[in-house]
């Protein structure tokens, strides 16, 4: 009979507090550092952190230490015999290192998943995993569960200007459209684990419609979770969703939530996103 498998994964998931009490979910925090001060990004309220980009203030953001990882590990592992610990891609952040290295201090197996994406792709997969572990299931269970939603899972991305991701240096293949004209509004993905264009847009009306009608493409006829994302701008992402729930039959759940504050700090004020999660 194996014992209890306790899920953890970090703050880029997008999980509310709520959801992830609901489910057992650990988060660690990602920090963000504003001008000379740090702070996990719980304490940062998106208002601020706006301000601050805006104000052209200096922005980072780092994963948690090792040691934060292996205090959280301790806490979780008195009320679990495994832990599953799945993370934003390791092509753009460091935190899946830095939990491999608290995970091979603690004595009972700590798991280390990749999740290759961010967002509530990530947090759709922890979600999933949760409720496998909920239900008795055992590590393997668990992490295939998270894999299977990671892969069934994809973000889409409008971003006023590509400047945070460049200065954050997450801009990946997207690169290549650093210096186009300044109409020009793309639509991105996370692919490969990394920012890669999806398609293109001149001016953000044509980009907004062109990454809803990818959305519905994407959720095809199954069932699937959709959620619309924005680090403050809440007004679009409304009029997103509106948009896509009466094209989509099979819609399991449908939120509005900002994103993280450490992702917002890479995709700047204003930006919106669609994950489209197939169910299980």
């Amino acid at each position: 009979m194996h014992g209890r498998v306790a899920v953890v994964t970090d703050s880029t998931a997008c999980l509310p507090a709520d959801l992830a009490r609901q489910w057992g979910v650990s988060i660690a925090q990602i920090q963000i550092r504003i001008g000379d001060q740090v702070a996990e990004e719980q304490f940062v309220p998106a208002d601020h952190l706006i301000s601050a980009m805006r104000n052209r203030t200096p922005v980072t953001t780092a994963p948690p230490e090792p040691g934060t990882f292996y205090r959280l590990y301790q806490q979780v592992a008195q009320h679990a015999d495994a832990i599953v610990s799945i993370h934003v891609s390791s092509r753009l952040s460091e935190t899946c290192k830095a939990a491999s290295r608290a995970a091979g201090q603690m004595r009972i197996p700590v798991h280390i998943v990749d999740s290759a994406t961010c967002g509530m792709s990530l947090g759709y997969a922890v979600l999933a995993a949760a409720r496998v572990a909920g239900a008795g299931g055992n590590p393997r269970r668990v992490i295939d569960a998270a894999v299977k939603r990671c892969r069934a899972s994809s973000e889409l991305i409008y971003v006023d200007t590509l400047e945070y991701l460049r200065r954050g240096g997450r801009i990946g293949a997207a690169a290549a459209l650093v210096g186009s004209a300044l109409s020009l509004k793309p639509v991105l993905t996370v692919q490969e684990g990394q920012i890669a264009p999806q398609d293109k847009g001149f001016g953000a009306d044509r980009a907004l419609r062109k990454m809803v009608e990818t959305a519905v493409s994407r959720a095809g006829e199954g069932m699937c979770d959709i959620a619309v994302e924005h680090f403050g701008n809440m007004g679009r992402a409304t009029t997103i969703l509106e948009e896509l729930k009466p094209r989509l039959n099979h819609v399991r759940d449908a939120v509005i939530t900002e994103v993280s504050s450490s992702i917002g700090v890479h995709v700047g004020p204003g930006a919106v996103g669609i994950t489209v999660s197939r169910a299980e």
